[in-house]
């Protein structure tokens, strides 16, 4: 039997920018849940939350960890029926690793967004943030490190309403700030908290102190009257200056978080202990678990008509697989969300997007890197399977006899391109099966052949994710490498409409070969929205488009799908400078073939032809990554900085104070970004920083672009 009710569930996740205490957080999690005996430190490299060495070394989160955990409310303890089962992810924070972010989302109901008290909202937070606002997803926030030097918990709230959204409301206040920091004060009890003894376990309620209390009541008129909106009956008894009862305030400040209309926001110091409990106490009440969360909407695989699936046992089964690593131990691992039904080991499970039934050999609940065995797990729970051949990140698993496929998950495109060969023979057998487990983990990752050279490319998200990656290779894998230095990946398109045949006839004796098309090509128009139906006839994807319009039978149908292969293939080869062609609308408007030398083979050669030949006249352009800079860099270095940045192609958006540090916002192409931290620190005695994160792919200035194709030939 499951041994959780659905209600007393919780999956959420812990997001943030990079430096914001996530992993401090989770650790703080384990230690007052009972996971673990003693707190983890990131600083000191033993976070369990951060397994791998490569983290521990860093001190940055790489992967996404997922725990379990078990929480009763510090306000009920004596009530065992109030203990709550908590499924965590800790998800990374450096932009290279922004997919993590992105998956686990789309399979969590709840989130916990983790703000730095000095900095407050920075790139990152928004990237995540807008990945939260895509999946829907409920968020509490937590501005976190209120003890150091120069933290203002009211800048950073105002930063939070200005930069992410104005339904963020206090339900918390912090007694003290930097050194004086002590606790917290809960604006709905009226009441203050300090965590004293043992590394905070043992939590202090307090009156509110007197030179608090002013504000506290200003605040809480505040935060009552942002609740009362969501309810009729309390927003009259609020008119009527009724005094509202403490469970009806919760009772609807939940209702309105779940409906995404309010975001509440806590405080403290997870490094000092303070706050985390009673930010774990908010997750139980305000945080939806899978029972408040609407039913998941998919489509049937064979008749596209629409299916629903509500979060119960007795549905039919379906889940969605949303991450695969590689275990030295026991294998692949596939880390999914069940949503509906019941799964046992043992048995055989559906994967609707490759039509393949894959037997399901164990089930585990995960702890960071322990594992623990089930025998099934529920709707509504986060476990992984050992084994699943198949199944890729985004892949639905469903009962066959009643199939549908759930919404994936959209990955980003690479921006950095890196040549790696094997040292050794050895190492060449050795480096394909390790490229090709890493790629199948990590969907941002991709590997792929120069066709003059034929050499290997791995492409990935910044200079960090192909150096983790390359590290990664070495030591799980034993592939020692030479690697090339990151290149940028560059994309082609077209900016007009153009026509072309293609012909490709052989004569040999015996038989020939025969496939002959028109094309016509244009710029594809972005996808407003990628769920919208499209005719039969149109085969739709993120950065291409293919059109069937051929009448009268003037090609046979079984041909169509060589002539799109042909078409992928001229797209994949570049135009100018041999780099992918992306946005291109293909309409294979008509053709002839013969009765006895048409091929496959031929239209696909006939394909690629014409699209090549309609390419070239279509006025083709390159395109590169433009990235979001923020440089921070004290006041009396700004003037240098911001020229610095002009110089290499970059465009200011914005400038703004941070304390006495100067922020400086701007957009860069990331041809131009390569090795810039040595540059910043030495123009600014090193105490300058930056983060930059991926915007766009734009199209480069001519004198730019002649340049990259000079260099290509």
């Amino acid at each position: 039997m499951r041994d959780y009710p659905l209600d007393k569930v919780r999956n959420f996740g812990i997001i943030a920018h990079i430096d914001a205490g996530k992993t401090t957080v989770s650790e703080r999690i384990l230690y007052y849940t009972g996971v673990s005996h003693k707190i983890g430190e990131v600083h000191e490299g033993e976070a369990t939350m951060d397994w791998m060495d490569q983290e521990r070394e860093r001190g940055i989160t790489i992967c996404s960890a997922a725990t379990t955990a078990f929480w009763t409310p510090t306000y009920d303890l004596l009530n065992p029926e109030r203990k709550h089962r908590l499924n965590i992810i800790d998800t990374p924070g450096h932009i290279d690793f922004t997919v993590e972010v992105k998956r686990s989302l789309r399979v969590l109901d709840g989130a916990v967004v983790i703000f730095d008290g000095v900095a407050g909202v920075e790139p990152q937070s928004e990237t995540n943030w807008r990945y939260a606002d895509e999946a829907k997803v409920p968020r509490m926030c937590f501005i976190n490190k209120l003890d150091r030097m120069g933290a203002s918990f009211d800048k950073s709230y105002q930063t939070i309403l200005d930069r992410l959204s104005k339904k963020a409301v206090r339900t918390q206040i912090p007694i003290g700030v930097d050194s004086e920091h002590e606790g917290v004060i809960d604006l709905l009890k009226m009441k203050g908290y300090l965590f004293e003894g043992d590394k905070g376990k043992e939590i202090k309620e307090i009156e509110i102190p007197e030179k608090y209390l002013e504000d506290a009541k200003t605040l809480r008129a505040e935060l009552v009257e942002r609740i009362v909106e969501n309810d009729d009956a309390l927003m009259t008894d609020f008119l009527e200056g009724k005094e509202i009862a403490i469970a009806d305030l919760k009772r609807v400040l939940r209702k309105a978080v779940i409906a995404n209309e309010i975001f509440p926001v806590m405080c403290g110091s997870a490094l000092k202990n303070k706050g985390v409990q009673l930010m774990l106490d908010a997750v139980v009440d305000y945080l939806p678990s899978p029972l408040d969360m609407p039913a998941i909407h998919g489509f049937h695989p064979v008749t596209g008509e629409e299916e629903f699936r509500k979060t119960s046992d007795d549905e039919h089964f379906s889940a969605l697989a949303f991450k695969m690593q590689a275990d030295p131990f026991v294998g692949q691992l596939t880390f999914f969300r069940v949503y509906s039904g019941v799964l046992k080991s043992g048995s055989y499970v559906y994967n609707s997007i490759n039509d393949e039934k894959e037997r399901v050999g164990r089930i585990v609940r995960l702890h960071a890197n322990h594992r623990e065995e089930v025998p099934e797990v529920y709707a509504g729970e986060i476990a992984a399977i050992v084994g699943l051949k198949n199944t890729k990140t985004g892949h639905t698993l469903c009962d066959e006899n009643f199939p549908i496929v759930l919404e994936g998950i959209k990955i980003p495109e690479p921006v950095v391109e890196m040549r790696i060969e094997p040292k050794t023979k050895v190492d060449q057998e050795k480096m394909g099966i390790a490229l090709k487990k890493l790629s199948d983990e990590d969907p941002t990752f991709r590997i792929k052949s120069d066709p003059e050279t034929m050499e290997t490319i791995i492409a990935g998200m910044g200079e960090l994710h192909l150096d983790v990656l390359v590290e990664r290779m070495k030591r799980e894998f034993g592939v020692e490498a030479n690697i090339g230095k990151p290149q940028v990946a560059y994309k082609e398109t077209i900016t007009a409409e153009a026509e072309a045949e293609g012909k490709y006839v052989k004569q040999s004796g015996g038989k020939g070969q025969y496939g002959h098309v028109r094309l016509r090509i244009k710029p594809m128009e972005k996808i407003v929205d990628p769920d919208a139906k499209v005719a039969k006839n149109i085969k739709r994807e993120a950065n291409f488009e293919f059109i069937n319009n051929i009448k009268g039978g003037a090609i046979p149908g079984e041909y169509i799908p060589a002539v799109e292969k042909g078409v992928r293939e001229g797209l994949s080869r570049g135009i100018s400078a041999g780099f992918e062609v992306v946005d291109v609308s293909v309409e294979l408007y008509d053709g002839s073939y013969h009765e006895v030398d048409s091929s496959e083979m031929a239209f696909k050669m006939a394909g690629s032809m014409a699209l090549q030949d309609a390419a070239r006249r279509a006025k083709p352009v390159l395109l590169e990554p433009i990235m979001k800079v923020e440089v921070v860099v004290p006041e009396k270095f700004m003037g240098d900085i911001t020229g610095h940045l002009s110089s290499k192609r970059g465009q200011i958006e914005a400038m703004e104070e941070r304390g006495d540090l100067k922020v400086i916002n701007a957009k860069v192409p990331l041809s131009e970004m390569f090795g810039y931290v040595t540059t910043l620190r030495s123009m600014t005695e090193g105490r300058g920083n930056y983060t930059m994160e991926f915007l766009e792919y734009a199209i480069i200035p001519n004198s730019v672009a002649q340049a990259i194709i000079e260099a290509r030939k």
